[in-house]
């Protein structure tokens, strides 16, 4: 059954319990899997390694049609099958449970449910765990009726037809009637005295459809582009460790951001930018109670330490160990190295302050309260900024050949002092005198970002200090609030980025790689989707509305029938790179929250004009 097919990144659903997610290709296999956390290392990953990966294989022969989608705001996954002889429907999910605060719990327990709605259909399950990035197999012994790798402590349950098989694979093969169901469930807590059966995996599927429901209907938004933007916030809810309140930006490592290239990284960990960015999310769509785990968070780490405070980390907030490759593995598309880890967690990246400040804010302003505790620590995140900004960094970019003066990276320390400007302001904790300096220091990274990072002659602002070249950050220039988006200055520079490094008219690259001068050999990558998203903002800020809204359909246009994004695509909607990309699918929520702000506004001033 094993198969060498290698799918679109954009044809596999995701699964998740907000503790771990999987990844199931087009033909029911299950293809990755880390556990118990999303930094664990894979159970299935035969996403990365065709033949030695592992998978959990789940076929119904003879099927003439498959159909899949996501049961309405969830990450269960229904599939139909339509074969000569019967139909059958197939629900795949990581069982959740009600939580009071975050609303979602895992339950530990990756279930696969199938019921034959209409004459006979087979099924054929087969299990190859290759544990520990598939250094080694699984090993199951019969325990309690059910199977156990004691090594990894997995625990599999379903019909006594489950066996293991010589090769040490768990086979399962029988034939369903109409109105039979049939369940497997894997359980990575070791709970030996849970057991999954056809009547507990329907009670776990109604269970985990009502949670991921009742989490999504904490939002009212109806606005434009509501489908996709609920569907989004899902997505980001998934991403979500529920232990810890950390944010990871996909739950994939070494997806290629270019088939056969070299950059490949390990998105499974929690940088603090899209964590920052996801709190002001959450709080227009009114999920105030996860913005707050989010912050919990971000602001845990503040506390530790009083020298710096790391881009990325791992989901339990301790650093990151050493990148490393594993050498064994092929790779996605044969792309190689395949890393583990991320050395990013070493490096300086100035705007992660301006990130902590400005999602602080917000929050502040949503809520009414911030800790006395947690305005002490933002107080210290301000003081390491004003430590700090004048110096050279890697980066948004994090790139290590040399620390440059990055216009981005400015702009968001000026965003640090105003927003803790604002935040203080409006809290009064702190000295008087203190404002002043901060006030001062806000102007003078105003002064230095005008007077460097826009290039006089051109009337534009640039990539980094004394440079030509833009780059797709500096789309956050309005979207800050640093210059109006109608600014001539501001104009100009969306028009550049548009020119040198637009793709079909809707997708925008994040940068240069030739005039950048990044540590990577240029093998090429796709489009940057968050700036593709990025650029609908700015230019709604622009005041080209109309523009903006047809870049967005576009660009939702190419997703695939899951509607999930990874972090690049290619102008015929090949999707490249860690999927599904927590920061593309929060860009397109802020992209329709102003597209729907504007519509707004538009539709108030068509009112106001009606004659009485």
């Amino acid at each position: 059954m094993t198969t060498t097919t290698i799918p679109p990144i954009s044809e596999y659903a995701m699964l998740s319990d907000c503790r771990t997610a999987a990844l199931v290709a087009p033909d029911s296999t299950i293809e990755w899997l880390c556990a118990p956390r999303f930094d664990s290392p894979s159970v299935f990953a035969r996403l990365l390694d065709r033949h030695h990966g592992g998978a959990w294989e789940w076929t119904v022969p003879e099927a003439t049609t498959v159909h899949r989608d996501y049961l309405a705001e969830t990450l269960v996954l229904r599939t139909r099958w339509h074969t000569p002889n019967g139909t059958a429907v197939g629900h795949d999910f990581l069982a959740v449970v009600p939580r009071h605060a975050s609303g979602i719990a895992p339950a530990g327990i990756l279930v696969r449910l199938l019921h034959c709605e209409r004459g006979t259909v087979r099924l054929q399950s087969r299990i190859t765990a290759r544990p520990d990035y598939s250094t080694r197999d699984a090993h199951w012994t019969s325990r309690s009726h059910a199977l156990i790798d004691e090594h990894s402590g997995l625990l599999l349950s379903g019909p006594a037809e489950t066996i293991p098989d010589r090769s040490g694979a768990v086979v399962t093969d029988m034939v369903l009637r109409a109105g039979e169901s049939v369940a497997l469930g894997l359980d990575y807590t070791g709970d030996m005295l849970r057991r999954v059966d056809a009547t507990t995996a329907h009670h776990l599927l109604t269970q985990t459809t009502h949670t991921w429901q009742a989490w999504a209907s904490r939002s009212d938004y109806q606005g434009v582009a509501a489908d996709w933007v609920r569907h989004s916030a899902v997505v980001l809810k998934g991403l979500i460790s529920d232990d810890s309140g950390a944010l990871i930006t996909a739950p994939t490592t070494s997806l290629s951001e270019w088939p056969g290239g070299a950059r490949n990284w390990d998105y499974r960990y929690a940088w603090r930018r899209d964590t920052a960015r996801t709190i002001r999310a959450l709080l227009r769509l009114g999920h105030h109670n996860d913005a707050g785990q989010l912050l919990r968070f971000l602001l845990d780490y503040c506390a530790e330490k009083e020298n710096r405070v790391p881009p990325v980390t791992r989901i339990d907030n301790t650093p990151l160990p050493n990148e490393t490759t594993l050498t064994h593995l092929s790779g996605y598309h044969d792309s190689r190295p395949v890393r583990i880890h991320s050395d990013a967690y070493r490096q300086h990246q100035l705007d992660v302050y301006g990130h902590i400040l400005e999602a602080a804010f917000a929050y502040h302003e949503a809520t009414g309260h911030t800790s006395l505790t947690d305005l002490n620590e933002l107080r210290k995140v301000v003081e390491i900024a004003g430590r700090l900004w004048r110096h050279p960094d890697a980066g948004v970019w994090g790139i290590n050949t040399s620390p440059r003066h990055w216009t981005e990276s400015k702009l968001y320390a000026w965003v640090c002092f105003d927003r803790a400007i604002r935040l203080f302001q409006q809290t009064g904790t702190v000295p008087a005198d203190t404002l002043d300096q901060w006030q001062a220091e806000r102007d003078a990274i105003r002064t230095d970002v005008i007077a460097k990072g826009c290039h006089a002659g051109l009337g534009r602002f640039v990539q980094t200090y004394g440079a030509a070249n833009v780059d797709g950050s500096l789309l956050h220039i309005p979207l800050v609030d640093f210059l109006p988006g109608t600014d001539p200055r501001v104009v100009a520079t969306i028009d550049r980025i548009d020119a040198e490094l637009g793709e079909a008219g809707f997708l925008v690259h994040r940068y240069d790689a030739s005039t950048t001068r990044d540590d990577v050999p240029d093998t090429g990558e796709g489009a940057f989707l968050p700036c593709s998203f990025d650029m609908v903002s700015a230019l709604v800020l622009a005041n080209r509305v109309d523009e903006a809204h047809h870049r967005f359909t576009t660009l939702c246009a190419h997703a695939g029938a899951l509607r999930l994004f990874a972090e690049e695509m290619t102008a015929d909607g090949t999707m490249l790179g860690n999927y599904p990309h927590a920061f593309t699918h929060l860009a397109l929520i802020e992209a329709a929250l102003h597209l729907d702000e504007a519509q707004r506004e538009r539709a108030h001033r068509v009112e106001a004009r009606r004659p009485a």
